[in-house]
């Protein structure tokens, strides 16, 4: 059974403003909000998770495809990658080697 591509992309439009949505909430906790800095930081950074997942189902769709297996294995290499990245990155600037 094949999709029609065409007419109004009501799911970005949903997508776009669930990102908006969570992207001001994590403003307002940052500016409009009197809690100890850690907490602040915890709860950007699990709007930011929410945020990615959210982008990954309705943007980069997912859920589409023959093979959904597939696409969870790459987008956890691709994870797995930037992890690395960031945290050799992270020890060369602290160790200088």
């Amino acid at each position: 059974m094949e999709k029609n591509h065409k007419g109004f992309p009501v799911t970005h439009v949903i997508g776009f403003i669930m990102s908006l949505v969570l992207t001001f909430a994590a403003l307002g906790v940052a500016i409009k909000t009197s809690l100890p800095f850690k907490t602040i930081l915890w709860i950007i950074g699990s709007l930011a998770v929410i945020q990615a997942g959210l982008q990954l189902y309705m943007f980069m769709h997912m859920n589409e495809g023959e093979d959904g297996k597939s696409q969870v294995i790459n987008v956890a290499y691709g994870f797995f990658i930037a992890v690395i990245t960031v945290a050799g990155s992270i020890w060369v600037m602290s160790f200088g080697m």
